[in-house]
């Protein structure tokens, strides 16, 4: 609700609506507009306010959800190329060894 209140409050419609009701408020409705109009126009504006934070902490707790999921996608990430990197190495020496040592009725390869 607060989202969708928050939403018009911050659109084109939401500022015509008022200009039209405060205007023909002022000048229509009651001869001495000012108190009562101040009056409507703070409450609005603490209420109004209030949404705003609501939306803006509803934002925030979905982007450190994201940040949360994001930082253990990565983290999962790292850690399965870090394996991958210790089986390639290992597979890396292996083939070295073994086509570095010279065993027995090979030339050493080494040397050269």
């Amino acid at each position: 609700m607060a989202d969708l209140i928050t939403r018009f409050a911050g659109s084109m419609p939401f500022v015509y609506v008022h200009v039209v009701v405060f205007a023909t408020w002022m000048l229509v409705m009651e001869q001495t507009p000012w108190p009562t109009l101040t009056l409507v126009v703070s409450l609005e504006a603490i209420f109004l306010s209030t949404f705003v934070m609501i939306g803006q902490n509803r934002q925030a707790e979905f982007q450190r959800a994201k940040a949360d999921h994001d930082f253990r996608t990565q983290e999962l990430e790292l850690h399965g190329n870090t394996e991958s990197m210790r089986v390639i190495e290992r597979h890396v020496r292996e083939i070295h060894e073994s086509v570095t040592v010279a065993g027995p009725g090979r030339p050493d390869l080494s040397a050269r």
